[in-house]
């Protein structure tokens, strides 16, 4: 009791101090932990939009030592904000008595997953956000901290790009670890002389134009050797609905036992829920689709994640000797769609993506049908003169 009244007193006078300076800055103890409180611009996410008085919480420790780390960190944000310098993100992510920029690679990774799963986006899906972070995010920054022990020598600016071409290029590696990277560098306002997206390649529309879609009747052969009931209802619905991996597994199915030819995603999958038609309609009786048959799968996100849900239906597929992945059953379904004319915006919809994505990956087969729809256009037009 008596240390913190005596630095209360030593609060008091570096007060004193820094109202001499005229910094617009006072020390508070709250406890065991010493904060700032000044004139701030608004954080991020507030509602406010000019500068006003807030706590900035440190975390620093209420003793002597604490009170001269926080005194001089008073100077620094003084000085910051004089010169517009000022970013929320350097002390939101405040561990161990330092700023994110002046903490390890380590801790710096720690502060951004916090961050990624505190968007408020994100919060409406912990399921996706959970995948997301695990197979596109975590691998390239745990690569990211190898090739920094690796190379102490190097900046993290240099030890960013290195760890980009260490991945091959256009590859969706390459895309992922990108996307991962430059997410990172912008959480650290990190400049860097080239944008990371410069460096992703050119993965997408190519791979899937370049991929060897198997046909219906290939589809329907391969349905009928697989032995399992339950693994052969799996590898129909993906067929004939265009599902990702994981997404069969959360699925309401009633209206096919009503006898609609629809059924619904649920929201705990990668992009929500969303609704998806046969196609085609009459594969739903050939497969005998209104019979549930799913097998058992641990589906309880709080003991597994999207991710591992899908690699047991990569993992079946093996298995049973199927010659294609999982993801060519739902680009071919997608090709269907296009080859029946089905609107881009709708199937895109249906298949969980943005439009852009949609055109992107299916651009070679988009482009033939509207090319020859012009034709046929054409021809009409050529016969009725």
């Amino acid at each position: 009791m008596a240390d913190l009244e005596a630095l209360d007193a030593k609060i008091s006078q570096a007060n004193q101090r820094l109202k001499a300076a005229q910094l617009g800055f006072q020390v508070e103890r709250r406890g065991i932990r010493l904060a700032l409180r000044g004139t701030l611009p608004p954080r991020p996410g507030s509602s406010r939009l000019r500068p006003h008085q807030q706590r900035l919480s440190l975390g620093i420790p209420a003793t002597p030592a604490g009170l001269k780390q926080i005194e001089q960190e008073a100077k620094i944000v003084a000085a910051q904000l004089i010169q517009n310098q000022f970013d929320w993100q350097e002390y939101l992510s405040f561990t161990d008595g330092k700023r994110l920029s002046q903490q390890s690679l380590s801790q710096q990774i720690d502060a951004f997953e916090q961050y990624f799963f505190e968007q408020p986006q994100r919060s409406l899906n912990p399921a996706a956000t959970k995948t997301t972070w695990t197979s596109a995010y975590a691998p390239y920054l745990k690569k990211l901290v190898t090739i920094a022990v690796d190379a102490p020598a190097l900046s993290l600016t240099e030890v960013l790009y290195k760890t980009i071409h260490s991945t091959a290029n256009h590859s969706r590696s390459r895309q992922l670890c990108c996307t991962a990277l430059g997410a990172f560098a912008e959480f650290l306002n990190l400049k860097l002389p080239t944008d990371l997206k410069t460096l992703s390649g050119r993965y997408g529309a190519g791979q899937t134009q370049a991929r060897q879609l198997p046909s219906d009747e290939e589809i329907l052969a391969i349905w009928e050797k697989i032995p399992n009931p339950a693994w052969r209802f799996v590898y129909a619905i993906m067929a004939t609905f265009g599902l990702r991996n994981h997404e069969v597994f959360y699925c309401n199915f009633k209206g096919l036992e009503r006898g609609e030819t629809s059924i619904e995603v649920l929201p705990t999958t990668k992009t929500g829920s969303h609704q998806v038609w046969a196609f085609y309609p009459e594969w739903i009786e050939a497969f005998n689709l209104r019979d549930i048959q799913l097998p058992q799968v641990e589906t309880d996100l709080s003991k597994t994640t999207l991710r591992q849900v899908g690699q047991r239906v990569t993992a079946q597929f093996r298995r049973y000797g199927v010659p294609f992945s999982p993801y060519d059953l739902r680009h071919a379904w997608a090709v269907r769609t296009i080859h029946v004319g089905l609107s881009d915006t709708v199937a895109a919809k249906m298949m969980g993506h943005s439009v852009l994505v949609h055109t992107r990956t299916y651009h070679q087969w988009i482009t033939q049908r509207d090319q020859q729809q012009a034709v046929d256009n054409a021809l009409r037009r050529r016969k009725g003169n």
